[in-house]
């Protein structure tokens, strides 16, 4: 669900993003999901004691210190948790 929602979640995720996820320096590619355990280059990183315990929680590493963290939050819970899908693929 979050990878094929990445670029509407990235809109909301605060400006100039495209400065900082450059998939250099710990930080993911803008254009590009990935996700994996203690991976601190993804965009959603797994920590190792979740991906042992097989529960627990993930970090979404792509919004940035200037995001609403409300607007974040809501897009999340509706992508996750109630599984919204974006009306039209995103290319």
């Amino acid at each position: 669900a979050l990878k094929a929602r990445h670029k509407t979640h990235i809109k909301q995720y605060g400006r100039d993003n495209e400065r900082r996820l450059t998939g250099k320096h710990e930080t993911a590619n803008i254009n590009q999901f990935n996700h994996g355990i203690a991976n601190r280059g993804a965009s959603i990183r797994i920590p190792r004691q979740v991906g042992e315990d097989q529960c627990g929680y993930f970090e979404d590493r792509r919004p940035a210190s200037n995001c609403d963290p409300y607007a974040v939050t809501n897009l999340i819970v509706r992508t996750v948790c109630l599984g919204e899908k974006d009306s039209e693929p995103e290319k």
